[in-house]
């Protein structure tokens, strides 16, 4: 049964968990077609909201991508109270705040699904001066910028594109998110990115990225970098139908099948029974 609040969207299952972390100015809400096709698969489902998230514009401004980690941080370890085995999916900058989770917690994650991560925001849609915004260092003037939710909005399907568009007009930020992203979560996002790739390396457990052919807000190259770089086995599918919300998209429906099966896979080679980072490796190898 689903459980919903403000800030978090839970589905009671097993003892495998899932913990899927929403996007950059995003909320749960992005998440919950993934979530409820995973519970029907049998796992117990958190999709927290990210700290600074879900109310105002100020809101996202004063908060640091510390604050955003230490969040998830606390949905993994509310999650374990209840899971063996837990494995952490994120769509675009929460992917990037599972990579952290993982490095850092090699005996609470047993697995990654990445959806769209984004160390670079560099799709098709990004204007040529937003590289100018690499020399921006100081949160203040950050501030003072603003970017966009551009159309099409990350989403290629026109029906559920009008819908978000409609959230966004008629102002619900808990349903949608903010329609413009303030320059200090983009320059917090960057920080974060740094922080995860000197991690990635030591990543371990077994990772499946879903990255779109035609993301509009981060290349392809996103994946193909972590595909290289992190520690453990990683699969990788190229979705041929979807911008970049691809939990919510015309393959949103793929992108529950291989999240499902990844998962049976990785604990069925486990024996249903968690284990730390290396021999998560091993097992998988």
């Amino acid at each position: 049964m689903a459980n919903e609040t403000t800030t978090t969207y839970k589905i009671k299952g097993g003892r495998v968990g899932v913990l899927l972390i929403h996007g950059l100015g995003g909320t749960p809400t992005e998440m919950r077609f993934v979530a409820n096709g995973l519970a029907r698969a049998g796992y117990t489902v958190h999709c927290p909201q990210i700290a600074g998230h879900g109310g105002s514009a100020d809101d996202l401004k004063a908060a640091t991508w510390q604050d955003w980690y230490e969040s998830v941080e606390a949905a993994l370890m509310e999650l374990r109270q209840s899971c063996d085995t837990v494995f952490v999916g994120g769509l675009s900058t929460g992917a990037v705040l599972g990579l952290l989770l993982a490095a850092r917690h090699p005996d609470k994650v047993q697995g990654l699904t990445l959806f769209s991560p984004t160390l670079w925001v560099n799709g098709w849609l990004i204007p040529w001066y937003m590289r100018l915004f690499k020399l921006v260092r100081s949160k203040r003037l950050a501030n003072l910028i603003r970017f966009p939710d551009f159309h099409p909005h990350g989403i290629k399907d026109d029906r559920i594109r009008q819908f978000i568009v409609r959230s966004l007009t008629d102002g619900e930020t808990g349903t949608a998110g903010l329609r413009n992203t303030p320059g200090g979560a983009v320059l917090e996002h960057r920080r974060l990115v740094a922080a995860a790739r000197k991690e990635a390396p030591k990543i371990l457990q077994p990772a499946m990225i879903l990255h779109p052919r035609e993301d509009d807000y981060a290349h392809l190259n996103n994946a193909w970098y972590l595909q290289r770089t992190l520690g453990g086995p990683v699969e990788m599918t190229v979705l041929e139908d979807s911008y970049h919300i691809v939990t919510v998209d015309r393959q949103r429906h793929v992108v529950v099948e291989r999240s499902a099966a990844f998962i049976a896979r990785t604990v069925g080679a486990l024996g249903g029974q968690p284990k730390g980072a290396t021999a998560l490796k091993a097992a998988a190898a």
